[in-house]
């Protein structure tokens, strides 16, 4: 096969980017790190956008997947994502596709003025700051160890989820008899309660006793089932509080029509992350 004359034509990354996990948590073959730890970011091709718009691939995570393929194909499995990293890959591909500036449209909650404003996503990603996995917590003879879940599990969470909170918002319209509502509205908050676990356990790297290191996620998920409430909360709350560490903190906004300050959350979700920047 000939050479293509139009191959200087072809795009080059636009941006590096560093990953706040800096590589770890990646299973073998993942993830091809450059010596620099620098990621090269591609802007998006006109397939990209076509399947980031696609809402079935937007749905069950194949449009980020192949997206992220695309832009960063250093990123050899984009499923086994740390979820640390997620935000910071999906900021990059934007300014790599339509530059460093989004505009956001914000309302003042204290005198509802609507207004643009333009966010500079380098800022974003400056702010941005890897949780610490490292930290294990300790219950009598317990020690449990932890990790950040991967991309196909917070896909595969919400999608859960998703269809379970579906079933909630429809249910008090149906006109299914009151004993059969009030027993579908119990199967369907026990499976979220299910799918929190699921979620927890799935955040649990190890749980070393005195006679084990138990890393099965099987095991992992049965001890949450049936441990009592306060260990459940405890290893709940640390959880949550690690993944705080890591989430964009919302942008400080002063309203020019009450001149009173509020704050405004960043959404980084494909469906409207990349929707105005056609």
């Amino acid at each position: 096969m000939s050479t293509n004359p139009l191959t200087q034509y072809f795009r080059q990354p636009a941006i590096y980017v560093k990953l706040p996990s800096n590589g770890q948590h990646y299973p073998e073959a993942a993830l091809n790190m450059p010596a620099n730890n620098e990621l090269p970011v591609y802007p998006m091709t006109a397939i990209d956008e076509i399947t980031y718009r696609t809402p079935d691939a937007l749905f069950n995570g194949n449009a980020v997947v192949n997206v992220i393929k695309s832009c960063i194909p250093n990123i050899q499995d984009p499923w086994a994502i740390p979820a640390m990293d997620v935000d910071t890959i999906l900021v990059a591909i934007r300014i790599a596709s339509y530059g460093h500036t989004m505009e956001i449209s914000t309302s003042c909650p204290h005198c509802q003025h609507e207004a643009d404003y333009g966010l500079d996503l380098r800022t974003v990603m400056e702010r941005m700051r890897p949780p610490d996995y490292s930290k294990s917590i300790h219950d009598g003879d317990l020690e449990i160890y932890f990790k950040p879940m991967t991309y196909k599990n917070l896909n595969d969470n919400n999608q859960r989820q998703f269809e379970e909170q579906k079933i909630l918002q429809v249910l008090p319209e149906t006109d299914m008899p009151d004993d059969q509502r009030m027993s579908a509205l119990s199967a369907a908050l026990t499976k979220i309660t299910e799918i929190t676990i699921s979620a927890i356990a799935q955040s649990i790297a190890a749980v070393k006793t005195p006679a084990a290191l138990v890393s099965e996620p099987e095991f992992i998920e049965d001890m949450l089932k049936n441990c009592d409430r306060r260990l459940f909360g405890k290893i709940r709350d640390h959880i949550v509080n690690v993944k705080a560490e890591g989430e964009i903190q919302p942008m400080k906004l002063k309203c020019a029509a009450c001149e009173k300050e509020y704050q405004q959350a960043i959404t980084l979700d494909m469906t409207s992350f990349f929707e105005d920047a056609s």
